[in-house]
């Protein structure tokens, strides 16, 4: 029996209460019809936090959180791909030894949140277990990689990854890593590394989707000429929106959903809009984030400690945040250039995603009024929601599987 209709219920009974008027019933019901997946959250860093318990509501504006069990089935996100995301240090021995370490850990509190609870979550594999969890009333766990610095020393660790449940794979974050240029650094390697090629051409022989946000255009250009399989990226912007290196221009969208690829629009603030922060903000919140970073050795008190200190700094110099009007301009510029067919969402929850209407997971529904107000149909936004994300995974995962040896000639790639 699927609990789809409850979810639909528990939010029409919510009404959405803090961002103003409530969404239409006619919303609520469909948002509740339709599978609705995020590619891109960042809610694997809070499972480091001692104390924290994901089945309990939090209050994102006093620890920091924008993701909970309550807030899941409140905003209907029946699945969506947990990053394994590892800051960007030193690539010498030392940072290149604590980048494996921190991936390895992720990984595992992630299967340990599925095995601990059992009734709310479920590992995702593919589509099909992603149908079948959301029918089930479950919210289905899809690993994926931010950053691939901690299997840039050891490219055969992207099997053992797999193993363990990796489906999407990010190649680099804020900085250049051993892997791939970032779009927000100089260029070195101009486009891939060598052992990015390598991770390339394994995750096509692995059936993994890769990412190409926060790489580069010449990295887009590269994996766009060489995957063997349609590429996404997870958590994006338009470009002719809103200038900025992160974001995609159109031509290079035209090619990629020629492709086959999709475009899955953030709820960064920074990539939304050109508004700028006052630069104090930053300057006082840089040593306050360094903290966070070691939140596992973080008692809650000393946690909670830290995050009234940033609230405090937020309250001083507030962020420059985008409005749901803004991202909505994003989205409907991409589905008008390339089509319902090639779009769709990845928040940001838990990294810096949200914007001004649309302040954690629970409020998901009022992107669905938005897009029944601009006309798309049920069908269009059900594949907005989730469907094209997974019809991009089946493409990746239909590509030949290794043979015994563990060989694997994927066609187009050096």
């Amino acid at each position: 029996m699927s609990l789809r209709p409850l979810i639909a219920t528990l939010a029409l009974l919510a009404c959405l209460p803090s961002s103003g008027a409530p969404v239409s019933e006619a919303a609520l019901a469909l948002h509740g019809r339709v599978m609705v997946l995020d590619s891109h959250i960042d809610t694997a860093r809070q499972l480091e936090r001692p104390g924290w318990n994901i089945l309990e509501r939090h209050d994102t504006a006093r620890d920091l959180s924008q993701v909970d069990w309550p807030r899941l089935i409140q905003g209907g996100l029946d699945g969506a791909f947990w990053a394994i995301y590892t800051p960007q240090g030193s690539r010498d021995l030392q940072g290149r030894a604590a980048a494996a370490q921190h991936g390895l850990a992720q990984l595992m509190r992630l299967n340990d949140l599925v095995a601990r609870h059992p009734r709310q979550f479920g590992l995702a594999l593919n589509s099909a277990d992603a149908r079948r969890l959301a029918a089930a009333g479950r919210h289905a766990v899809f690993i994926s990689m931010e950053n691939a610095e901690p299997v840039a020393s050891d490219p055969a660790l992207l099997d053992t990854y797999h193993r363990h449940g990796l489906r999407m794979l990010g190649l680099v974050h804020a900085s250049n890593n051993a892997v791939a240029d970032s779009a927000t650094a100089a260029p070195e390697w101009h486009g891939l590394s060598p052992v990015g090629r390598q991770l390339v051409r394994r995750a096509n022989c692995l059936g993994i989707l890769l990412d190409a946000s926060h790489a580069s255009d010449e990295v887009f250009d590269q994996l766009l000429e060489t995957s063997a399989a349609p590429i996404v990226l997870s958590h994006s912007a338009s470009r002719a929106i809103t200038e900025h290196r992160r974001n995609l221009d159109d031509a290079r969208l035209l090619r990629l959903a020629k492709k086959g690829g999709v475009m899955q629009v953030t709820l960064y603030s920074s990539y939304l809009s050109a508004q700028k922060d006052d630069p104090r903000r930053a300057a006082l919140l840089q040593p306050l984030y360094a903290q966070i970073r070691r939140m596992a050795a973080l008692q809650p008190a000393e946690f909670q400690a830290l995050a009234e200190q940033i609230g405090e700094v937020e309250r001083r110099y507030p962020k420059a945040r985008a409005s749901l009007d803004d991202f909505m301009k994003h989205l409907l510029h991409v589905l008008k250039l390339v089509g319902p067919a090639h779009v769709g969402i990845g928040a940001d929850w838990d990294g810096g995603g949200g914007v001004a209407g649309l302040e954690d997971v629970s409020e998901l529904p009022r992107i669905t009024e938005r897009l029944m107000d601009a006309g798309y149909s049920e069908a269009e936004i059900a594949g907005i929601w989730g469907g094209n994300l997974m019809r991009a995974l089946d493409s990746a995962q239909a590509f030949p599987r290794s043979d015994s040896a563990g060989d694997c000639k994927a066609p187009g790639i050096p």
